[in-house]
């Protein structure tokens, strides 16, 4: 286990206090790059972009935080330096603050800060899924999962609402609300460090089983495969708000949009934990259940253009989401060894990106063309249907 010689309760303690402390590092990032990115599209356009080039920013910006975790994973297996990469990576944050000042000095300075962050993001990613996956064994990594995404959405609420409280009370002053992002950042860094003093020496001690190869096995690949199936199937929430944005600005409703990303984020923090415990119980049976549930959202936003339908597209685009930050990261632990967990991270999350970077540009493209509504619903069933085929495979060959 995580310590020698102790005690399966104080083990238990030992490993809730890292998944506590982990999920209040990511808790404080969010506050700051969700924050961030609630107004970025606003900010990049006041520096003179256009909405094709905020387009293009935010999709390689996410694309590149997604398929960087490739080589933030393989490294940080091969060195075995997890909270390197951690440090590397939560400190890569102030890029956001710094657009206060040095984002000023035009847009390419902005988006270079910008994608400075996602870097991070790619950097920290694999190595804090690892380490967490470490410091949970003996509580189930369902509920390591779910307890961390709990802490992380509540972040992720925090950050957009003080954000608009800054722009509030600066009467929409970009440098002045960048610039305060410094306070939360200082508190992540505190944080982080704190996690580290607690748990950083005995997150890395468990030892590989003997005989087993520090690679991965086919199980791992047939359950990556699969959930790209899956994300390349499930609407991304940007279609959603899009399709209300269309209904509402006739109306003069556009600030009901953030409320419903908002919502979006409170329905997954509040999924994260309950599907987590359930893994626990089930194991990959249960990634059946977003496996399919993720037809419905994906649906309805194209059934006819009904505020009331979107709602609910928002609340189970949210569910499926806090099943995808928990489980669908869980399920990773169960299907690799320790020596190469951050490469399977780091693997799973470019292909889970892939998947919404192609499913952003299908459904964009359905949507321009007008597609029939049958094609459409063929399409999305049809590839659910798949992936749970090939998820399937998985189990049978696990159990």
């Amino acid at each position: 286990m995580l310590v020698e010689g102790k005690k399966p309760s104080d083990l238990r303690k030992i490993a809730y206090l890292g998944i506590l402390l982990l999920g209040t590092v990511s808790l404080t990032g969010d506050v700051v790059y969700e924050g961030a990115r609630g107004v970025l599209p606003d900010f990049l356009m006041f520096l003179g972009a256009n909405l094709a080039i905020v387009s293009l920013v935010s999709g390689l910006s996410d694309f590149l935080g997604y398929v960087m975790r490739l080589v933030g994973g393989y490294f940080a297996d091969k060195t075995r330096a997890y909270w390197f990469f951690i440090f590397i990576g939560y400190g890569l944050i102030v890029a956001l603050p710094l657009l206060g000042s040095l984002g000023m000095f035009g847009l390419e300075a902005a988006v270079i800060l910008v994608l400075l962050e996602r870097m991070g993001k790619a950097l920290r990613s694999p190595s804090r899924d690892a380490v967490l996956s470490i410091v949970s064994k003996g509580v189930g990594a369902g509920k390591a999962f779910g307890l961390h995404e709990l802490l992380d959405q509540v972040g992720a609420i925090i950050g957009p609402s003080l954000v608009a409280t800054l722009m509030f009370i600066s009467a929409n002053n970009y440098s002045f609300t960048f610039t305060l992002l410094f306070i939360p950042f200082s508190i992540l860094l505190v944080v982080l460090t704190y996690a580290y003093r607690k748990i950083g020496k005995t997150a890395i001690t468990e030892k590989q089983k003997t005989g087993k190869k520090s690679f991965l096995e086919k199980q791992f690949y047939i359950y990556t495969l699969a959930v790209l199936l899956n994300t390349m199937g499930l609407i991304p929430y940007s279609v959603i708000l899009g399709k209300a944005s269309s209904i509402l600005k006739p109306l003069g409703g556009q600030w009901i949009i953030p409320i419903m990303y908002m919502f979006i984020q409170a329905v997954d923090a509040l999924a994260a934990p309950i599907s987590g415990y359930a893994y626990d119980k089930f194991k990959t049976k249960i990634l059946v259940a977003p496996f399919l549930l993720s037809i419905i959202p994906s649906l309805l936003p194209f059934i006819n253009t009904n505020l009331s339908l979107l709602w609910v597209a928002a609340a189970f685009f949210g569910f499926i989401l806090g099943m995808h930050e928990s489980i669908y990261r869980a399920a990773i632990s169960d299907f690799t060894s320790i020596a190469s967990r951050g490469t399977a991270y780091g693997i799973f999350n470019a292909a889970y990106g892939l998947g919404f970077l192609i499913s952003g540009s299908l459904y964009g493209l359905l949507m321009a063309l007008e597609a029939p509504f049958t094609l459409l619903a063929c399409y999305i069933i049809v590839i659910q249907i798949s992936a749970v085929i090939l998820l399937s495979k998985v189990w049978r060959t696990k159990h």
